[in-house]
């Protein structure tokens, strides 16, 4: 890193590290990623960026978007899926949906971020199974939903003879099972060298001098997991009334699980201060009453707080859907070491709640750099400032990605007014 860059950094870095130690900074920062827009600014399409297995083009695009807007961190830019296109269908995944794949079941524009199309993975039939073998249930159900790599498991058993593993043998043998282990060890080999080649990009971005607080890991609400992952939106809610004890019991073994993932991150204090980030899908106002939240999402969502807050990272939770019900149990935790964004919230009412506890950010209405003018941008811009950067302790950030469609004067004028308005000195 240059001298020059260095320069820069260090003041980026000491100027986010203040807001998230509750403090004043010289002003607020600006935590925004490229997204799709800095594709789509560069003069490249989603597709093109991820089929690209050179990572070049984003490479490219990400370097202009940070000199052009000079944002304060350079992590959360758009390298996820950059260059990964042929990995990915290799994959065969049938719930999740890229920019420029062939033959994708909905339809993707070029422009797109990543589709997740959410299915019921865990039929009413199979809960017994779930329950009782999770392994078997996962090769013999799960996987082979999930990917079509994975179909000839469907069938796979391993009923093992006394003295012999002749059935060990008969199992493995088949030719289809041997055709879809041949396939992982080939999507393995691409990954290795993917993450290599993806690796070797973000060093070459980080010269730039932006500070990354990424690698912290990242944790997943339970019920969350449970939902998006098994049972789908709608049967995750019956799940409440008619297989409570379903539900439970998956969500405390997976609750372990999560909670030792947090802490194997940083064993030895190297990542402290690196956001440990979590998306927050079913949380949101409506979605529970305020006793359900509290027993199926709020006492899981905290002890992930805690448990990153006692390995030194920064809990990054990201809010989405409207959290203004939901404020007074965000409160509700030891201060510091907690980054709350949010996609919709009033912001004047979580900062009051907040203040002291939890750096705060996010929420400034990304449909806005879409469909709004230049002086509504700046208007709304220092709305949010007034409201969230008094006493510091706030990040200026979206209410979701900056995706193809921001008209480039308003992120303009966004970036502008927030560096001038934002000032505290």
């Amino acid at each position: 890193m240059t001298e020059e860059n260095q320069k820069r950094h260090d003041e980026k870095a000491a100027r986010m590290r203040a807001a998230l130690q509750l403090q004043e900074p010289d002003r607020v920062p600006i935590s925004i990623g490229g997204g799709a827009f800095a594709y789509v600014d560069a003069g490249y399409t989603v597709a093109e960026i991820n089929y690209d297995e050179s990572l070049e083009k984003a490479k490219d695009a990400i370097k202009r978007f940070l000199t052009t807007y000079d944002p304060d961190v350079g992590s959360g830019l758009a390298l996820s899926f950059a260059g990964e296109g042929p990995g990915h269908e290799m994959q065969g995944c049938s719930t999740l949906f890229i920019a420029g794949m062939k033959n994708a079941p909905i339809h993707i524009s070029d422009n797109s971020g990543p589709q997740f199309l959410e299915q019921v993975m865990l039929p009413d039939e199979e809960l017994e199974l779930f329950s009782q073998d999770f392994t078997k249930w996962s090769l013999n159900c799960y996987l082979p939903r999930l990917s079509s790599v994975m179909a000839p498991f469907k069938d796979f058993k391993l009923p093992l003879n006394h003295r012999n593993i002749w059935d060990v043998m008969d199992q493995f043998s088949r030719p289809e099972i041997k055709a879809a282990i041949e396939k992982l060890w080939e999507i393995s080999d691409y990954y290795k060298d993917y993450r290599a080649r993806l690796a070797a990009a973000e060093r070459e971005i980080r010269e730039l001098g932006y500070p990354s607080f990424g690698g912290g890991g990242r944790a997943v609400v339970p019920f969350d997991k449970y939902s998006d992952t098994f049972r789908g939106f709608i049967l995750a809610l019956t799940d409440i009334y008619e297989h409570e004890e379903v539900m439970l019991q998956y969500m405390a073994r997976f609750q372990k699980e999560n909670l030792q993932g947090i802490r194997n991150v940083n064993p030895d204090g190297s990542r402290n201060g690196k956001f440990m980030a979590m998306a927050l899908h079913k949380g949101f106002d409506g979605m529970l009453s305020d006793a359900q939240y509290e027993k199926y999402y709020w006492k899981d969502l905290r002890e992930c707080i805690e448990t990153a807050q006692d390995c030194g990272l920064i809990a990054q939770p990201f809010c989405e859907g409207k959290y203004n019900t939901r404020l007074h149990f965000l409160a509700d935790i030891r201060p510091g070491n907690v980054f709350y964004t949010f996609e919709s919230v009033d912001m004047k009412e979580a900062k009051r709640l907040l203040e002291g506890k939890a750096c705060i950010g996010g929420g400034f209405p990304s449909e806005l750099l879409y469909f709004g003018t230049p002086e509504q941008v700046k208007d709304k811009v220092k709305e949010m400032l007034d409201a969230a950067a008094p006493g510091g302790g706030y990040i200026f950030g979206l209410s979701a990605g900056l995706n193809a469609e921001a008209k480039r004067e308003n992120v303009e004028v966004m970036f502008d007014t927030v560096r001038t308005y934002g000032k505290y000195h």
